[in-house]
Order: C-alpha cells, then structure tokens, then sequence
C-alpha cells in the first residue's frame, strides 16, 4: 500500500489536491512540529521542512499546520517549503491558556479522541467534562480511558460515573502496566488508517499506555512519585506515529488548562441529556436557567438529571459566553487598530507631496 494511504490519504485530501496543485508540488502529512522545523511523512519517506513565507503572512496562526495536518510540499535538495494546507476535516482546538480569550488548535484531522485521566487523584468529572464537550463539538469521538485502575477499590464506580455524564461514550477501564489489558482495548477501537489523539492532564500516564501500544519507548516514562503516585511529565510535543496495527496517534503534553471554546457559530453548549430534555421546555429559546416550563429544571429537582451534570453544564455555558465576549471585544479591537494603521498609513502617503 502507498506510504500516504498508510496514513490516512482519502479522497477528501484528494479531491483538494488535484483541484489546487502544480505538478512540482507533492502532498505530505505533518508528524511533528519542533520550533520552526516541521516533519513530513511523503510518498517517499521523512522530510524536514519549514512554512513559507507567504504562507505565515497570509493567515492567522489557527491555521497555520498542525500534527494531522495534511499539506503541500515543494522540495529544495534535501529539505521542503510548506506552501499551503489542505482543507481540514476537522480540528481539535482549546481556548489558549491564560486570560486571552484566543482559540488554539491542537491537532487536525482526528477520528477520536482518547481523554485518560488516572484514578490515583486525579479523576475530576469537572475536567473530564470539559474535554469531552470540547471534543465532542470539534466534530471528534471520545473514548474515555481511565488508567491506574488497579490503584483504587471498586474501580467500576468510577466508569459508572463517566457514563452517568450522559456523553454516550466507551468508557475503558486499565492500568497502562498491564500489557494484556492493553491489548483487550486497543484492538477493539484502533482501527488501521485512523488517526487518534491522547489527551490528559500530566502524570496520568500517557506516554506509558503509548509505549505499550508502539512495543518500544518512544517518550521515556517518567518516575512515580511516592508521595502521590502521580507520573512526571515526559512528553513535550505533539507528534504522530503510526502504530502496529496501522492506526496513527497523536501523543500530547499534559494540560493543565482545557477550556472550551465556540466552534459551531451560535449554537452554543449542546449536552446530550440537556438536548433531550429541552424538546419537551415550553419555550424553544428557554436558557434552561430561570425559565417556567423548563423540562431540564423540572428532571433536576425530580433526580432524572444528575445536578452535577446540570451545575456542570451552567459553568460550562458561562465559560463559552465569557470567550465568546472576549474573542468579539478582541476582533473588534483589531479591526480598529487596522483602521488607524490604514489611516496612518495614507498620510504618511500624502504628506511625501
């Protein structure tokens, strides 16, 4: 099979490549992305290679290429110039760590997404939340893995709660050192030619379960701490790899901020459970916060929706809100400071006569 095939060409990419390429232009898949180097993988093997000039000056850096990402290529000897990206399919994004509300995209062109968190102090259903509506509304499955199992009593408690959230999602319980239950899960959802993504706090043993899946070290493990059990942070970039059985993963840094975004204008957060209740509100435009005849109230008070779940969904509705004001204060602010950089750009114009 074709090197491209192998990770993950189709007819999408296709499609757009033969419609917007010269013959000296080749299509490449971004591996990782290391300060200004990028690594390819092409039809004829690894190429290191940097963005083009135009390319960054032309575009907001939310566009600029990604792990997943799928790009043109034009050769110069041994290294390549990036000229363009391809449509995406879709892209993992977060709001950016910090106070401004900016959007930052993570990684591009994924099936699922694995969202692990550990069982030794770690597991937080608000957390886990938060990526799992992140990740479902950037049009990404989630498979929800909860490692250290063998670390906690009565395990199943916590798998019990995952689906309790209402995401609809597989929910997998293991312990990243144990090979056999590796390889239970694994062959169930990698499918060969689909591409995933490992995301999770740091120390929750990411880097272990994608050693286990390679067969070989690809990040070294970091030390557990006797203190708390927790993992170190190993993993320090984005990078894809293609695994054994033909599947590709992208491994990420532990986040320690995952907060959501608005990726569907105007629609808003959209819970599952919420969704369903709130064909039965009296009004189409209820809030599901104050409302008469708000059917999501009413299941609250009633115990047929978990109020963690509802609390939940509220903070998350006012962290969207909160990023939606900021991003539109922050766009309306640079296109004023462009309207004063055209205006001052035109007199100094004018007074050269």
């Amino acid at each position: 099979m074709p090197i491209l095939q192998l990770y993950g060409w189709n007819e999408h990419f296709m499609r757009h490549f033969e419609t917007n390429t010269s013959q000296d232009l080749e299509a490449a898949r971004v591996l990782s992305i290391q300060g200004f180097k990028h690594l390819l993988i092409t039809e004829t093997g690894n190429l290191d290679a940097q963005l083009a000039g135009a390319l960054i000056n032309s575009c907001e850096p939310e566009a600029y290429p990604k792990a997943g990402d799928w790009v043109l290529v034009k050769r110069y000897d041994e290294e390549g110039i990036i000229i363009g990206t391809l449509p995406r399919i879709n892209e993992l994004s977060r709001k950016a760590p910090g106070t401004q509300s900016t959007r930052q995209v993570l990684a591009a062109n994924i099936d699922a997404a694995f969202i692990v968190q550990g069982l030794d102090q770690n597991y937080n259903a608000m957390r886990l939340q938060r990526y799992l509506q992140q990740v479902v509304q950037c049009n990404i499955s989630p498979i929800v893995i909860l490692n250290k199992a063998d670390l906690v009593p009565d395990a199943e408690r916590y798998r019990q709660a995952v689906q309790e959230l209402g995401y609809n999602c597989p929910v997998v319980l293991t312990s990243a050192l144990d090979e056999a239950q590796q390889k239970e899960w694994s062959s169930q959802y990698l499918v060969p030619r689909h591409t995933y993504i490992l995301l999770g706090s740091s120390g929750v043993g990411k880097s272990t379960l994608l050693n286990n899946l390679l067969g070989y070290k690809l990040q070294e493990e970091g030390a557990t701490s006797s203190a708390n059990n927790k993992g170190k942070h190993t993993t320090t970039a984005r990078h894809l790899v293609l695994l054994p059985n033909g599947s590709m993963i992208i491994d990420s840094p532990g986040m320690r901020e995952f907060g959501v975004t608005e990726e569907s204008e105007g629609k808003g957060i959209h819970h599952p459970l919420i969704d369903e209740l709130a064909q039965q509100c009296r009004f189409g435009d209820c809030t599901h916060q104050h409302e008469p005849g708000c059917a999501v109230i009413a299941a609250v008070h009633h115990g047929t929706l978990p109020e963690p779940v509802y609390r939940s969904y509220l903070k998350l509705l006012r962290e969207q809100y909160h990023f939606k004001t900021s991003e539109a204060d922050r766009r309306r602010n640079e296109k004023q400071f462009s309207k004063i950089a055209r205006q001052v750009g035109k007199h100094r114009k004018d007074s050269k006569y």
